[in-house]
């Protein structure tokens, strides 16, 4: 027989909640997208190539905008994880079992989610989510005008990136269309840090700047931030092991769909058939679709 638990599963508040704090410190993706609400699974977000303009003579003819319109396509894919609590942990415990468990899950879902949208190397499926945005640059797709790994630079040391190899990264996304310098963001792994610290410039100026007082951290003066999912990784993952990367991004560009969530359900040990092992089940999930939303208003770097 079906069953609606919808009232049972209950939404982390956005203005007072611990967990959803951590996944805004600490996801790119949570924290910059532009947020596309989702009333069902999928959603049609209306995408266009932009609108020319013409010099109109008086009492003369509008000339008509041939730019492509068409849409990218948000699949909202279920987020969670459930976690078997023992009845003795829950009651006997001065620490708050749950609210730990509920912090934990909230910190990797944040770089799940990131690692998911930035960093994946292969196309959705198994294990995969969403189209990263490196599965996107690493696509060739001809209706836009784009071709397989032009905005993709790899450094030629793995780990250790020239200051040629970041200045071509970030100088493939100021040449398009969808440049906006005011709008322009770095979402980096953090063991770019190192290597940061000490690339300098034809005149001996870093090009990395460490923020000061609420500041964020800059490279060539374009804000970064720092996100353990910036790894790549076959499918993903909250802890990916490959090489890192540094995505140069336009947030109005990051289409992040949100159908529910984060959100929790308690199911007590005493209920149904748990009663018989003394143990309750605390489920936490999120419903989120991801999509960028052209491949010529971004580049990345892998370092």
């Amino acid at each position: 027989m079906a069953r609606n638990t919808l009232e049972a599963w209950i939404p982390e508040e956005w203005e007072t909640s611990k967990v959803v704090q951590a996944i805004q410190q600490i996801s790119a993706v949570e924290s910059l997208s532009a947020p596309i609400p989702m009333g069902s699974d999928t959603k049609h977000v209306p995408r266009t190539a932009g609108m020319g303009v013409d010099v109109v003579d008086k009492g003369g003819a509008y000339g008509e905008d041939t730019s492509l319109n068409d849409e990218v396509l948000l699949t909202a894919k279920k987020l969670g994880k459930a976690a078997r609590i023992a009845e003795e942990d829950i009651d006997d415990s001065v620490a708050d079992v749950l609210a730990a468990k509920m912090l934990g899950w909230g910190k990797s879902y944040a770089k799940f989610l990131d690692n998911a949208c930035i960093a994946v190397t292969a196309a959705p499926g198994t294990g995969v989510p969403f189209t990263s945005l490196y599965s996107l640059l690493h696509t060739t797709d001809a209706t836009l005008g784009y071709t397989a790994d032009t905005n993709i630079t790899v450094a030629a040391t793995a780990g250790a990136p020239t200051y040629d190899e970041f200045n071509t990264a970030a100088g493939l996304i100021e040449v398009g269309d969808y440049f906006d310098p005011a709008s322009t963001y770095a979402i980096a792994s953090p063991a770019f840090r190192k290597y940061l610290r000490g690339v300098k410039d034809t005149t001996g100026e870093p090009i990395f700047l460490k923020g000061t007082d609420g500041t964020p951290d800059t490279i060539f003066n374009v804000p970064i931030r720092w996100s353990l999912g910036a790894r790549t990784s076959p499918t993903a993952s909250a802890a990916p092991g490959g090489r890192p990367i540094m995505a140069f991004v336009n947030p109005e560009l990051m289409l992040l769909g949100i159908r529910s969530g984060p959100e929790s359900v308690f199911i007590d040990g005493r209920d149904g058939l748990s009663a018989l092992t003394d143990e309750s089940i605390l489920k936490m999930r999120a419903r989120r679709g991801w999509a960028y939303g052209h491949p010529n208003g971004a580049a990345i770097l892998v370092g």
